[in-house]
């Protein structure tokens, strides 16, 4: 399925506000709430649109490079300063203190394999990184939803 820019716009909105009503979703971006509900509904029937936690296909976003990076860090450094790191790399979309060698479980998603590179090198460049052990994702086999 293609999507236009509206459609995006109301991707945008609902990553922001997933229980934002068709009436605020409209006013921001210039649609009655009878078409942004009938866009959303074509968008849920086609799959972009995999759930209300608002769960949007990735290569619908642009961002299906992804990858598992752990991270091992010099010293004691605390979640709240991993936190602080990790959190100012928009491709970082998820991130946990783990137990083992690692200090971290990163998963990054990016638009590219360059866009990646990119993204594994600011973790990289981080000064309290010590060094990082990657794992690129070539097919997702089961995802679970909780």
């Amino acid at each position: 399925m293609s999507i236009d820019d509206l459609d995006r716009r109301i991707i945008d909105e609902l990553k922001l506000d997933g229980r934002i009503s068709y009436q605020d979703m409209g006013e921001r971006i210039g649609l009655s709430p009878t078409a942004v509900k009938r866009r959303m509904d074509r968008m849920a029937s086609a799959g972009v649109i995999r759930g209300y936690t608002v769960l949007v296909d990735p290569s619908v976003d642009g961002r299906d490079t992804e990858a598992f990076v752990e991270v091992f860090c010099r010293g004691t450094v605390g979640p709240d300063e991993l936190r602080r790191i990790l959190s100012g790399i928009p491709d970082v979309i998820e991130a946990q203190t783990v137990t083992g060698e690692a200090d971290a479980l990163v998963r990054l998603r990016a638009s590219s394999m360059p866009a990646l590179e990119d993204a594994l090198e600011k973790v990289r460049l981080a000064p309290q990184v010590d060094s990082t052990r990657s794992a690129i994702v070539l097919s997702q086999l089961i995802a679970r939803r909780e």
